[in-house]
């Protein structure tokens, strides 16, 4: 059996994980639905606030690496 490069690994779980996550967020959407819910603009935006910083965070790792030092 073949051992799994880094890359590799990185590709099967990057992808099941990024589908599990569209799949929560296609899940919260069904919370959209006036007739079943109640919820203020206030709330909705809580919560995609919240989601926007972590996304902001997890990107910011990927990216770490990337960044040029300051230097005058």
């Amino acid at each position: 059996m073949k051992q799994e490069s880094r890359n590799e690994r990185f590709r099967r779980l990057a992808s099941k994980r990024t589908n599990e996550i569209l799949e929560k967020i296609r899940i919260l959407g069904n919370c959209s639905n006036k007739s079943s819910y109640e919820y203020t603009e206030e709330e909705v935006n809580k919560i995609f606030s919240e989601i926007e910083k972590q996304l902001k965070l997890t990107k910011a790792k990927f990216l770490a690496g990337k960044r040029e030092r300051f230097k005058l």
